[in-house]
């Protein structure tokens, strides 16, 4: 009888754990890219630590904002990650909130560039990824940036079309490789459009890019890190440049809904997203790049990340604002120029 009892309280408790845990629910906007990995490293360690439920939203980021706008007054997303320029479009509009860095234990270990990137605490960036220029070592020695429009590489190179998240960065790097640093781009944009006839294709995807240099119709391009691999196991001697002017890239931020009245268990998410474990977790399964300084990885992982100091230092990234305010006035004058 007495064991009977014992089973019958365990079992009602073990009722009880299922529905608080039912009632307590995140629910994250995110890339779609490797979420199996995301589940097996971060979302399922998560649900067993919080005792709560993870529902996952997916999508591209004009779709992942709409939802997130269109929601403003009863959110049905806790937390969000976003490129730097989206998150600060959203802040503008107020759809977001500052995430309270004092309740992230794991804040003080971020990388300074990786602390407040918007501004008031409205996002915290949990990877980020260098870009610079992939290139055919046995046809080429790329040591600028100014090398892309070279005779060298004339008919040889492909450069990322001004609307993707590569095209302003890389122009910018252009333009800094020409004494100019003015972010209207005007110059690099003028420089690229009188050599546009020397350019194999503007890509809009790196696979695009990849297969270009599979089929050897082009030699050198501008790449974010994060599709390096596509490129050094390619068959090809292939090497990846450290321009004499630095490194661009981005940044991907965590943020915070305004009024989700879910924020707590938004930031214990957070908070472990960005831990030594789960951020060395990821980044030795090369999907993300570490933003917290205390990863440490191999060699042969760190090959294919945007990882360690130095190498953040050298990044010259173009700031949320940058690309958030000039964007409209880049794509006008790259339909004139160069699109002509």
């Amino acid at each position: 009888m007495m064991k009977t009892l014992i089973l019958a309280g365990a079992s009602t408790l073990a009722l009880s754990a299922a529905a608080l845990a039912a009632d307590k629910t995140l629910t994250i906007s995110v890339y779609s890219f490797s979420q199996d990995a995301f589940q097996e490293l971060v979302y399922k360690p998560f649900e067993e630590i919080c005792g709560c439920k993870i529902v996952v939203e997916t999508g591209n980021s004009v779709e992942r904002m709409a939802k997130i706008e269109a929601n403003k007054d009863a959110p049905v997303i806790d937390m969000a990650v976003l490129s730097t320029h989206d998150a600060l479009g959203a802040a503008r509009k107020g759809l977001l909130q500052p995430v309270d860095v004092a309740a992230l234990s794991n804040y003080d270990k971020l990388y300074d560039i990786a602390k407040d990137p918007l501004g008031d605490n409205m996002g915290v960036g949990y990877t980020f990824y260098a870009t610079s220029i992939a290139y055919r070592s046995d046809k080429v020695t790329v040591d600028s940036w100014a090398d892309l429009l070279s005779p060298e590489l004339a008919g040889n190179v492909a450069l990322p079309d001004v609307t993707t998240n590569q095209g302003p960065p890389a122009l910018y790097m252009i333009g800094k490789a020409m004494g100019e640093t003015d972010t209207s781009l005007a110059a690099p944009i003028e420089a690229v459009g009188e050599k546009a006839d020397d350019i194999v294709t503007f890509y809009v995807r790196s696979s695009q890019l990849a297969q270009l240099m599979q089929q050897e119709e082009i030699w050198a391009a501008p790449v974010g890190r994060f599709a390096w691999g596509r490129f050094k196991d390619n068959g090809f001697p292939m090497a990846w440049a450290t321009p004499k002017e630095g490194q661009t890239g981005g940044m991907n931020v965590m943020v915070m809904t305004a009024n989700n009245g879910n924020e707590e268990l938004a930031l214990q998410f957070m908070d472990y997203w960005l831990s030594t474990e789960v951020q060395t977790a990821l980044a030795n399964a090369l999907i993300d790049s570490p933003a917290n300084a205390e990863v440490t990885v191999s060699d042969e992982v760190a090959a294919n990340l945007t990882y360690g100091a130095g190498t953040v230092a050298q990044l010259d990234l173009l700031s949320a604002e940058t690309i958030l305010d000039n964007r409209d006035s880049w794509l006008e004058q790259w339909n004139t120029k160069v699109v002509k």
